[in-house]
């Protein structure tokens, strides 16, 4: 299996793209997340037949794209990033001794961004191990390269990026998973409450790191990508506030190419042990 993952990889990304736009159609109706993107994209007030169709084309693309990202020499894969727009926010950070906080929501190919950052400085980033052996052997052979090293999300994996961000090292992080209790407070998305992660803009007022917003944007024809790095506006102390502050930064992004967003996550579960959710209808 092994191998027939390592020769599809070599195949090239246009003919991938088309190969997973196409499994994305086809598997759309019989998706049990088709009506989750359906429900998220209407909280955005984006939902049309037509954007469903092409949500659901990207999201085939990220999947099959993961082979050239995690399989492809390391040189070869970074070298599907075409364009960078933003690197001198990252650069500054780095001349003034400062660590890179990396927050990279799940929009275009977030998989290629850490690697782009690993081919320029040392990165740890958070890594939930799946159930899957085969899978978790295959998630760290491809993240693992450059100077990026995996680490879980756990008390020993916050230690691990406090000690990279002292360093003036970068932490990357996904600003928008739902958060774990500890690690989390109620704050608007698109208009409804979402159980927002803390942890990142705690690590960058306790270690004075630069927070930006990263997006690797998939271009049309299999051309490649063009990553995005953009700074994040001040970051208030109050937990409430930065995470609201966080999130509209995000929807900005997203808006911009919502075709290119991850609408099946399952953003506003609430996780077990959270406390309740506010009133639905809080101001985005």
């Amino acid at each position: 299996m092994g191998l027939m993952l390592r020769l599809a990889a070599r195949l090239p990304l246009p003919l991938l793209h088309a190969i997973g736009a196409l499994l994305g159609l086809v598997g759309l109706p019989f998706s049990d997340r088709s009506a989750d993107a359906r429900d998220n994209l209407r909280q955005a007030g984006l939902d049309s037949f037509g954007l469903r169709l092409r949500v659901a084309m990207h999201f085939g693309m990220g999947v099959v794209e993961l082979l050239p990202v995690w399989l492809r020499p390391f040189p070869r894969a970074i070298a599907l990033v075409r364009e960078v727009h933003g690197l001198e926010h990252m650069e500054a950070a780095r001349r003034s001794g400062r660590g890179v906080l990396a927050m990279t929501p799940h929009l275009g190919c977030w998989e290629l961004v850490g690697l782009y950052l690993a081919s320029r400085m040392p990165i740890v980033e958070l890594y939930r191990p799946p159930r899957q052996a085969w899978a978790d052997k295959l998630m760290r052979t491809g993240r693992e390269r450059g100077q990026a090293r995996l680490a879980t999300p756990d008390i020993k994996g916050v230690r691990a990026l406090l000690t990279a961000l002292k360093r003036g090292e970068a932490a990357g992080i996904l600003p928008d998973q739902v958060a774990s209790r500890g690690d989390g407070v109620w704050a608007a998305f698109f208009g409804r409450a979402a159980f927002t992660p803390t942890l990142a803009l705690r690590l960058a007022r306790a270690t004075g790191a630069v927070p930006l917003l990263l997006f690797c944007e998939r271009l049309s024809w299999g051309r490649g990508f063009r990553l995005w790095v953009e700074p994040l506006p001040p970051i208030p102390d109050d937990d409430t506030a930065a995470a609201t502050r966080l999130n509209q930064a995000l929807e900005a992004l997203i808006r911009r190419h919502p075709e290119q967003y991850l609408w099946r996550y399952r953003r506003y579960k609430r996780p077990g042990d959270a406390p309740p959710p506010p009133d639905e209808g809080v101001a985005a």
